[in-house]
C-alpha cells in the first residue's frame, strides 16, 4: 500500500509505502502496479496507538452490560430500579459493571437479594477485582452457602464456570479501529492462551502469565519476591497491579530483592508516594498508567482520598521529568476505551465537576500523544514514520497543530493494519 501526500508530526510531507513493515519512506514515491493508493491529502499521519493495559473480554462483554456506577445511579433506589428492569442476558444473568460504593454502600448477597430480581445477578465493582453476586447467582455456580457473595474476579474457582457470552469481540475491535488504535496489551490476569480473544484485528500483547494483582489485605513480600525471581530466572518480566501506595510499596522491594528485567512494569500506579519516585528511576522500570480516570473518578477521588495524599494520585509530569519511563492506556472497561480522551486527561486533568486535580501533574498535548504511541515491547519509546517500524498507521482529519491542539478521536479518518485499511471514514 502506498499513502500519498503525508504530512507528519515534524511538518514534513512524504509518501509512505507499508506493508507488514514501513519499507519506504521519501518526499516522492511512484505506485508499483496493482498497489493500493491512498492520498492522505497532505493530513496527518501517525504511527497506530497502542493501548497499554487494556481487557478486551471484559470490554467486549461490557458493551451489552447494565452500568451502574455513580453516573448512571445516584442511590439505592435507582440501583433497585435498575437492576429490576435490566434486560437478562442470553445467558440467564444479569450482568452489571462500574459499582462503586458511593451509590449503596458496601455489597453483597443479601443486599443485591433485596435490590434485584429473584434470578442470577452478579455486579462487578469498577476496580475491576470484585464481583458480588446475589443468592440466584450463588446457587447457579454450585455456591450457595458462600458467606457474603464477594467473589475475587481473578478466581477461577468460579469464574471459569461461567459461560462466556456470545462474542462481541470484532465490534469491540472495530470501536478500538476508529480511534486509531493498532494494538493493544491485554493485561487480564491469568489469561490462558485458549482464552485469548479472537476476531482482533489489532496486533494483541499478553501480560499473563506474567501479570500479579496485589490485594492490601493479603500483601506477602516474601511470596513476591519469589515470584518475580522465578519468573525473571525464565527470562521472563513481571507486571504488578498496584493502585495503592502500600501495594507499591511492597512492589519496589520486591523488585529491588529479586532483581530488575528490562520489560517488568508497574500497573496503574495510581498512588505514588514521592519518596518511591527515586526508587522508580532507579529500578528502571516502566508505568503504565491510566490519567483518564482523573477525568472520569477525580470528584469522587477528592471525596474518598484524604487532602494531604491527592498529590500522590495518577502522577505522570513529575514521573517524566524525573526519569520514570512512562506509557498510557484506558483500562477499558473499568475507564473508557477512548485513548483521546486520555490523551486529554493527561493534559487537563479536570475532574467531572471541572476542578484541576494536581496541575503539577499535567503535560503537554504533544507528550499525551506519544505515550501512546510506544510498541508492546518497549512501550515508553515513541515509534516514528520509518522504514522497518510496524505497517500501523492512523490518518488524521487535521494539521499536526490541529492535532495536538485537539486531541479528539473524530479526526480519525482511516486507521491502517499491516499495510491494510481497517477503517475509513
Amino acid at each position: 500500500m502506498l499513502i500519498h501526500r503525508a504530512t507528519l508530526l515534524d511538518g514534513s510531507v512524504v509518501d509512505i509505502r507499508v506493508a507488514d513493515t514501513i519499507t519506504e519512506v521519501a518526499a516522492s514515491l511512484r505506485p508499483e502496479p496493482g498497489e493500493q493508493v491512498l492520498d492522505a491529502g497532505a493530513r496527518t499521519v501517525i504511527p497506530g496507538l497502542h493501548d497499554h493495559h487494556l481487557h478486551v473480554h471484559s470490554a467486549a462483554a461490557e458493551q451489552d452490560s447494565l452500568r451502574v456506577g455513580p453516573a448512571e445511579v445516584a442511590d439505592e433506589a435507582a440501583l433497585r430500579r435498575a437492576l429490576t428492569s435490566a434486560v437478562v442476558g442470553g445467558d440467564g444473568w444479569i450482568r452489571a459493571v462500574g459499582y462503586h460504593e458511593a451509590v449503596a454502600g458496601s455489597l453483597d448477597r443479601y443486599a443485591l437479594d433485596r435490590l434485584g430480581p429473584d434470578i442470577p445477578v452478579r455486579v462487578q465493582h469498577r476496580s475491576g477485582v470484585l464481583w458480588t453476586l446475589n443468592s440466584p447467582g450463588l446457587a447457579a455456580l454450585g455456591l450457595a452457602d458462600h458467606p457474603d457473595g464477594r467473589l475475587r474476579s481473578a478466581d477461577p474457582t468460579w469464574s471459569q464456570t461461567l459461560e462466556r457470552r456470545p462474542a462481541t469481540v470484532s465490534e469491540f475491535s472495530a470501536r478500538l479501529a476508529a480511534y486509531g488504535v493498532t494494538g493493544v496489551t491485554d493485561a487480564t490476569p491469568d489469561l490462558t492462551p485458549a482464552d485469548r480473544p479472537t476476531n482482533m484485528r489489532q496486533r494483541m500483547h499478553y501480560l499473563a502469565p506474567g501479570k500479579r494483582i496485589l490485594h492490601d489485605d493479603g500483601l506477602d513480600l516474601d511470596g513476591l519476591t519469589a515470584w518475580i525471581a522465578e519468573r525473571h530466572r525464565s527470562g521472563e518480566p513481571v507486571a504488578v497491579h498496584c493502585v495503592t501506595a502500600a501495594q507499591l510499596i511492597v512492589t519496589i522491594a520486591a523488585l529491588q530483592a529479586a532483581g530488575g528485567h528490562p520489560g517488568d512494569r508497574i500497573e496503574h500506579a495510581a498512588m505514588v508516594p514521592q519518596d518511591c519516585i527515586s526508587d522508580l528511576v532507579a529500578l528502571g522500570i516502566t508505568v503504565v498508567t491510566q490519567p483518564n480516570f482523573v477525568a472520569e473518578r477525580g470528584d469522587q477521588y477528592r471525596t474518598d482520598v484524604p487532602a494531604a495524599e491527592q498529590d500522590q494520585l495518577w502522577r505522570l509530569a513529575t514521573l517524566l521529568s524525573a526519569g520514570v519511563p512512562v506509557a498510557l492506556s484506558t483500562d477499558a472497561p473499568f475507564g473508557a476505551a477512548d485513548p483521546w480522551a486520555a490523551m486529554r486527561a493527561a493534559v487537563h486533568r479536570r475532574t467531572p465537576g471541572g476542578v484541576v486535580l494536581n496541575p503539577a501533574e499535567q503535560i503537554s498535548g504533544r507528550r499525551a500523544l506519544a505515550l501512546f504511541l510506544g510498541g508492546a515491547q518497549n512501550p515508553s519509546r515513541p515509534r516514528r514514520i520509518a522504514p522497518g517500524e510496524p505497517g500501523d498507521l492512523c490518518l488524521l482529519a487535521g494539521s499536526p497543530s490541529q492535532v495536538i491542539g485537539t486531541l479528539e478521536a473524530e479526526l480519525v479518518a482511516a486507521t491502517v493494519i499491516g499495510g491494510a485499511v481497517v477503517f475509513e471514514r
